[in-house]
C-alpha cells in the first residue's frame, strides 16, 4: 500500500522538476576542485610561480594530477626540469594569487612583483613560498598528452604550524571564490577506509 502511494507521487510534487538546465560550458563549475594553489618552478636558475586550480590527489598516495599546457610559461619548465613545488596559499593571499595567474613569468619576476619569499627546498630546485601555509616538493612522474595532465610524485611536505590564517580558497571558475568554513568531523564513520597515520 505504502509503495503504491510512493509510486503515484509525481516528480513535480517532490521538487525534482525545480532543476533548470545548466549550459555544458558551465558544468565544470559544479565540481571545480580546490584549493587554489601556486606552482613554483626553477628553470636554468630562474624562479617562477603559476596559479592553478585544476588539480587533484590520486587516492591516499602522495601523487597529484594537475593539468596545464604550452600556453603557460611554467609548462616548459615542468617539461624540462621535471620538478616543482605546490604551495598552498590562504585567503589573505587571494588577490596576490589571482594577480600571479594574470601575468606571465616570461617577462615578470613574480616573487619580486608580489613580494613573496622564495625559500630553498630540500629535494628540488624549485622554491618553497615563505608566505604560504604549506608546500609540497614534487617530481614529474608522467605526462599524459592528450589531455595534458602531469602526474606528480610528492617527495617532501612542509607546513607552517604557527600561521594564524589557515583558510584556503576554492575557485568557482567564474572569477569568484569560496573560502573554507567550519569542519564537519565524520571520521568515526570512515575509520575503516583511512590509511594508518592519516
Amino acid at each position: 500500500m505504502i509503495i503504491n502511494i510512493i509510486k503515484s507521487v509525481k516528480m513535480e510534487e517532490v521538487g525534482y522538476m525545480s532543476f533548470a538546465e545548466l549550459p555544458m560550458k558551465k558544468a565544470f563549475m559544479l565540481i571545480e576542485p580546490g584549493p587554489v594553489i601556486l606552482v613554483t618552478t626553477n628553470d636554468n636558475g630562474r624562479n617562477n610561480i603559476m596559479t592553478i586550480s585544476w588539480h587533484m590527489v590520486i587516492d591516499f598516495t602522495p601523487e597529484i594530477a594537475l593539468t596545464t599546457g604550452p600556453w603557460n610559461y611554467s609548462f616548459q619548465a615542468l617539461m624540462h626540469t621535471k620538478e616543482c613545488v605546490l604551495a598552498v596559499p590562504t585567503v589573505d593571499l587571494a588577490e596576490k594569487v589571482v594577480g600571479i595567474g594574470d601575468c606571465s613569468g616570461s617577462n615578470v619576476d613574480k616573487f619580486e612583483k608580489f613580494a613573496l619569499t622564495p625559500l630553498p627546498a630540500k629535494d628540488v630546485k624549485a622554491p618553497l613560498i615563505g608566505e604560504c601555509l604549506a608546500c609540497l616538493e614534487c617530481r614529474v612522474k608522467d605526462y599524459l598528452d592528450p589531455p595534458g595532465i602531469f602526474i606528480l610524485q610528492g617527495l617532501r611536505a612542509w607546513i607552517d604550524n604557527g600561521r594564524k590564517e589557515r583558510r584556503t580558497f576554492h575557485a568557482n571558475g567564474d572569477g569568484t571564490f569560496v573560502v573554507d568554513g567550519g569542519t564537519v568531523n565524520l571520521r568515526s564513520l570512515m575509520e575503516d577506509k583511512l590509511p594508518s597515520g592519516v
